[in-house]
């Protein structure tokens, strides 16, 4: 298989676009800190703090029907260009809430921004089979996805510069120029055929809500999509609790104020690029019966060390342990992906990608508000071993629906045969 240093070097469609995400998302973290940064200078309130949070989150989940659909029918790479201008005027507004802050202006130009977002995330996953090859796909996602992680680290820690010293002005003129770019450089890329996915006869003429009816149906008649969204689930249980848990910890438990928070997030991070890693170099050879073996062990890894995690007294071995957290959780989520890039239809993955994209958003906002009313009234130890406990049963689960062969391999997209390439058979 490709390495991704040969990726990005024979595969210019693919170098753009992992440019375009690069730069966009570093710029979307210049957008979060300086926000919160904001709210919390000019107003101290956590209610406005969580106003914003849900702000961004229900507008996410609301657009992954309509990005889904529209992705299915046009060309995917115009949405995700129109995606990133209509971003980049977006977050040029946020200079308006700097010397006036409004909650309502702040509210509203966060559920713009995350209700645009959708059209390019869930786009760049749909395209990815049609600007690599066979040989170079595994090394797309698995390069798509530690660069998201990368991002993180990397952009928190320009963003907290930006804001600090070159203040807020910059920091969102700077989030602005970023989709500007991302714009720019997908403008780039072509293939022969085209973005456009290739539509079933039967699709014509039936309405939005019947076509995303239609890729609901396609989910649910694919048994691994079905097992793949319960781990969506099952992650984003305790993914939306640590947004709340990973402050709690660092202030509460271990008494380290933004260090620790900043640590526990910083290990976290290295967590994700190390999982990433295994993720790709497993992805490369394991088989199909392998790859579910290996999601069992890795969401069982993930589950107990975030107990494990949420129990310890040593604020070192905590740091140890929500790192290899973080890698049980990347290794399932690279492998999980390149399932999902392999076996779904050109003519669904638009709404298959988005429909995932919102399912990890809708649990999340109620992780986060459970979490966060929670705390009101218990540990944030015991919620810490609640959320573990969800990732340790929804590998249990996993492991029986494998078992029991209730996650058979899906059919090749248009031949109606299981995929017998190497490294995908049983």
């Amino acid at each position: 298989m490709t390495t991704l240093g040969a990726l990005l070097r024979q595969n210019s469609n693919y170098r753009y676009t992992w440019m375009a995400q690069v730069v966009s998302e570093i710029g979307d973290y210049f957008n979060n800190i300086a926000v919160f940064a904001l709210v919390m200078e000019k107003s101290g309130s956590g209610l406005v703090v969580t106003g914003v949070m849900l702000a961004r989150a229900i507008p996410a989940v609301v657009a992954g029907p309509v990005a889904g659909v529209l992705l299915d029918r046009w060309d995917r790479r115009r949405i995700m260009i129109a995606s990133d201008i209509v971003r980049a005027v977006i977050a040029l507004g946020f200079v308006l809430t700097i010397h006036q802050p409004r909650p309502w202006l702040l509210y509203l130009l966060s559920a713009g921004l995350m209700f645009a977002s959708p059209f390019f995330t869930a786009g760049r996953a749909s395209i990815l089979p049609t600007i690599a090859t066979t040989e170079q796909l595994h090394a797309a996602n698995s390069l798509t996805q530690t660069t998201q992680w990368a991002t993180l680290t990397l952009g928190t820690l320009l963003a907290g510069y930006s804001a600090g010293v070159l203040g807020y002005y910059w920091a969102f003129v700077i989030n602005s120029l970023s989709f500007v770019f991302s714009a720019i450089a997908i403008w780039q890329i072509s293939v022969p055929g085209g973005f456009r996915a290739v539509r079933h006869p039967s699709h014509e003429g039936k309405r939005g809500w019947q076509e995303y009816r239609d890729g609901l149906s396609y989910m649910r008649s694919v048994p691994l999509m079905m097992g793949i969204a319960m781990i969506s689930v099952g992650w984003s249980m305790g993914g939306g609790a640590a947004q709340i848990l990973f402050a709690l910890f660092g202030e509460q438990i271990f008494h380290r104020g933004a260090t620790g928070i900043g640590s526990i997030w910083g290990f976290a991070g290295i967590g994700l690029l190390i999982g990433g890693a295994i993720g790709h170099l497993t992805g490369r050879t394991v088989s199909f019966g392998g790859y579910k073996r290996t999601v069992t062990l890795s969401y069982l890894l993930h589950g107990a060390a975030y107990m494990l995690f949420s129990q310890v007294e040593s604020y070192a071995a905590a740091l140890v342990f929500m790192m290899f957290s973080r890698v049980g959780m990347a290794v399932t989520s690279v492998l999980n992906n390149a399932q999902l890039l392999r076996h779904t239809p050109d003519q669904y993955r638009g709404r298959v990608f988005s429909t995932m994209e919102s399912i990890r958003w809708s649990v999340m906002i109620v992780s986060m508000a459970a979490a966060g009313i929670a705390s009101q009234y218990t540990s944030p130890r015991t919620i810490g071993l609640i959320a573990g406990g969800f990732g340790v049963l929804t590998a249990i689960v996993w492991a029986w629906l494998d078992w029991s062969g209730r996650l058979p391999e899906p059919a090749a997209p248009g031949s109606g045969t299981p995929l017998l390439k190497k490294g995908l058979s049983s």
